[in-house]
């Protein structure tokens, strides 16, 4: 009776999605000689085309659907870091995720050779801090900047919350009230926080306070049937005006057989078997977040999700619900191992 509860509630919850999800597009209009507006196909800047965007929570900014995961990046070879920054950039992305702990600094520092000198006008760069305390916080964003060679950050996270006492420590050890400094500063112009462990973590810090602006967190297909911070947490992230930000769209992983980061396996597969990889990424993006940031292996891999970006159609509530229903059967301990 219980789990039949927790379907009915899910449903209802997906069902209320679809008008808030249209709702988060940007329309692409511009204004003809006579006045009117009249549709377009993308918006501009000074290198082209960008991706459809989406508004950023109520900060009155918008940002691109989807954008580039740095902790890839650091993980490549410095050549095809550097050539998948420029697919991004060529193929209209125009947020860029990264972290102070992506290959100890090397993501940031990545960022720093190849997006910064020339793009930083055009990018929306955001970084995170695993700080627990408010020293180290500040140490971390001292360090972003300057591997980063940028004088601010557009966002800014806590990063990789675990458990909902971990957020009472960093609280409680001033990492808030830092972060909260540094976008007084300048240094920061957004913030927010992150993590992929536990939905309570989140749901403990959004009591803990409304100064925040985005939430980075797990949004996939599976995600609803296990531990879900869809239906959790982004009734909250709504509720209160924020971002939310996708990540894990593939389980890290964990859709391909794979049990650790980065990395497929031998275990049972939901991508191909069951879903594909386009089904997939359209799921997460058929419901109202932000951004959905990509972890690519490699260029020819990001090119793939910029091309169903720009193909994009969002799915119905019958759709997400037929998705979710195929792969329920998996066992959620493989598939989103990172959970706990």
């Amino acid at each position: 009776m219980e789990k039949n509860k927790q379907n009915n509630q899910r449903r209802a919850f997906l069902k209320s999605l679809a008008g808030l999800t249209a709702g988060m597009m940007l329309p692409l209009t511009s204004i003809n000689a006579e006045g009117k507006a009249v549709p377009t196909p993308y918006m501009r800047d000074r290198l082209g085309d960008l991706l459809p965007k989406r508004k950023f929570g109520k900060s009155g900014l918008s940002v691109t659907m989807l954008g580039l995961g740095g902790a890839h990046i650091a993980r490549m070879k410095e050549s095809e870091a550097e050539r998948t920054i420029e697919r991004a950039l060529e193929g209209g992305i125009r947020f860029f995720d990264n972290a102070e702990s992506y290959g100890s600094g090397t993501g940031e520092r990545r960022y720093g050779q190849f997006l910064t000198p020339k793009y930083r006008d055009i990018a929306f760069i955001q970084s995170k801090s695993t700080a627990r305390d408010g020293k180290t916080a500040q140490e971390h964003l001292e360090g972003t900047l300057s591997r980063m060679k940028t004088d601010y950050i557009d966002l800014w996270l806590i990063h990789a919350v675990t458990s909902p006492s971990d957020v009472d420590s960093r609280l409680k050890n001033g990492v808030l009230d830092y972060v909260l400094k540094a976008k007084e500063s300048g240094k920061v112009k957004h913030i927010g926080f992150s993590g992929h462990s536990d939905y309570n973590a989140h749901l403990r810090m959004l009591e803990s306070t409304d100064e925040l602006e985005a939430c980075q967190m797990p949004i996939n297909a599976f995600d609803p049937n296990y531990k879900s911070f869809i239906t959790n947490v982004m009734p909250r992230l709504l509720e209160k005006g924020m971002a939310p930000c996708a990540m894990k769209t593939l389980a890290n992983g964990g859709f391909f057989g794979g049990t650790t980061h980065f990395n497929s396996g031998d275990k049972p597969r939901i991508v191909p078997n069951v879903l594909t990889v386009e089904e997939a990424i359209y799921f997460s993006w058929s419901l109202p977040i932000s951004v959905l940031v990509t972890g690519a292996d490699h260029a020819d891999m990001l090119s793939e999700k910029i091309d169903f970006a720009k193909r994009f159609k969002a799915f119905d509530e019958k759709k997400r619900q037929e998705l979710i229903s195929r792969v329920s059967g998996f066992d959620g301990k493989l598939v989103e191992y990172y959970k706990v």
